[in-house]
């Protein structure tokens, strides 16, 4: 069974939303860890969030995976025949 386009794309959205919750809490300092803040805001809000470098890797990141599992799926470790008998499941 080949996937088409479409079901490509749709598995690596999904993907990517995955890694980008993932990627989110790097790098993030809060407000109270750098010691300043205005006043009225939340002390956990972040100083500097840098979507456009985590965007980035989210990108970078999911497109590995998402090589690494479609390769698996060629080669035949992803077979749905394969993890069915793994998992004990008649197919």
């Amino acid at each position: 069974m080949a996937y088409t386009i479409s079901t490509g794309f749709a598995i690596y959205f999904v993907l990517w939303w995955v890694t980008l919750f993932v990627t989110l809490p790097f790098g993030v300092r809060s407000q109270h860890e750098d010691g300043g803040g205005s006043p009225g805001t939340d002390p956990g809000a972040p100083v500097a969030s840098r979507m456009g470098r985590k965007l980035i890797w989210t990108t970078v990141l999911s497109a590995v995976i998402y090589a690494i599992g479609m390769a698996a799926y060629y080669e035949g470790f992803l077979s749905i025949e394969r993890l069915s008998k793994m998992m004990g499941m008649p197919f």
